[in-house]
């Protein structure tokens, strides 16, 4: 495995032995994290989990998951027209963050955490392109629980399209022109599917 050391980009090893075929910008590790039947358990007992609702067509809807944010206090960050203000760092979700500091060399300050208590629960297509989180942002996605498929598009116009199964244990990073050309989302699935915890590291440019 080559040494996991990305800063401002991933090393040339690191891109060969991880990125996805045909997706700028975009590394999936398996097994980046020990134990995640254990962590699934102390994220779902510490986190605390909301149910929030967003801005849609000037209606405000419940999104169809249970959400938590974390992160160095006073940290603001608005998405769908709605601001979060980070609170501080959960037990578990703190040693993630340092795990991806001492394994990346990036340093994170804003983590977004989604619970999806089964298949019915899912994210819809959206780009994590937010000027808060500037030009290039890179966001470092672990998941932990039931696996589920997730797709990227692009937003050229054509039908390119790349799925991947995300592990319990698994990182996907993306950074550079990923948010920029490429969209994501978490399909629903009729299938009967235990419940899931994803938390998306970022770092947030303004703070209050």
């Amino acid at each position: 495995m080559p040494e996991l050391r990305v800063g401002a980009e991933p090393s040339v090893d690191l891109v060969e032995a991880y990125a996805l075929p045909a997706c700028d910008d975009v590394l999936y590790v398996p097994g980046f994290i020990d134990d995640a039947d254990a962590m699934l358990a102390q994220l779902r007992t510490q986190l605390d989990w909301r149910e929030e609702s967003i801005l849609m067509f000037g209606k405000r809807v419940k999104v169809p998951r249970l959400c938590a944010w974390c992160g160095d206090a006073g940290v603001v960050y608005r998405y769908s027209h709605t601001t979060h203000r980070a609170e501080g760092w959960p037990s578990p979700v703190g040693a993630l963050r340092d795990h991806l500091r001492d394994r990346l060399a990036i340093e994170f300050n804003f983590a977004l955490a989604n619970l999806y208590r089964d298949g019915r629960d899912a994210m819809g297509w959206h780009a994590d392109d937010e000027r808060e989180l500037g030009h290039a942002p890179c966001i470092a996605s672990l998941s932990f629980g039931a696996p589920r498929r997730f797709d990227l598009r692009a937003c050229d116009g054509t039908s390119r399209r790349v799925s991947l199964v995300l592990e319990p244990g698994s990182l996907l990073l993306m950074w550079g022109v990923s948010q920029r050309l490429w969209q994501h989302a978490l399909p629903r699935t009729k299938q009967c599917v235990a419940p899931r915890v994803n938390l998306t590291f970022r770092q947030v440019g303004i703070s209050a």
